[in-house]
């Protein structure tokens, strides 16, 4: 800490036009930039009865700590253990029909970040959830082969799901 000490009785002693240090008229400049930085940070809290946008957000991380870890794997960055990639993707495939029971008609609002394309073409949304499930389902078939083409086809599959999805039906923050 002697640096430390060092430059604060050094920008105590610098002053402007001798009547206030540098030090002074940085620290409100220094007080203003942390307030609004830690305003960046608030989340819109979901106050509606039951809270669909809250659970399915929930349900969609839940998601997405499952299918990380085999993308690691099946870039290369993480060493393929059989069983641990099938309980991934087990655990996803459970997960998978999970979300869409919270897409209620009275869930849309802030804070979600879906389109109001869901509520207005429900068929497409219908037909994007199965290719999901589907794609889910068919990477647990892949991984019980323990064959890494098999299952970076199949993990293709999902994330090309996942990424139609949030394109068609993902917008950004309200």
């Amino acid at each position: 800490m002697p640096g430390f000490k060092m430059w604060l009785k050094q920008m105590n002693s610098k002053t402007i036009s001798g009547k206030f240090s540098v030090l002074s008229l940085r620290l409100p400049l220094i007080f203003f930039t942390c307030v609004a930085l830690a305003s960046c940070g608030h989340a819109e809290k979901d106050t509606h009865a039951g809270q669909p946008v809250t659970k399915r957000k929930l349900v969609f991380k839940q998601i997405l700590r499952n299918f990380e870890p085999m993308g690691l794997v099946v870039r290369g960055r993480k060493p393929y253990e059989k069983d641990q990639f099938l309980q991934y993707a087990v655990e996803l495939q459970t997960l998978s029909t999970q979300p869409w029971k919270y897409f209620t008609a009275d869930s849309n609002y802030s804070p979600t970040r879906a389109k109001p394309v869901v509520w207005q073409k429900p068929a497409e949304f219908k037909q994007a959830q199965q290719t999901f499930i589907a794609a889910s389902a068919q990477l647990v078939e892949g991984a019980k082969t323990g064959n890494m083409d098999v299952i970076r086809a199949d993990y293709g599959k999902v994330a090309d799901s996942c990424k139609a999805c949030h394109r068609d039906f993902r917008g950004g923050p309200r």
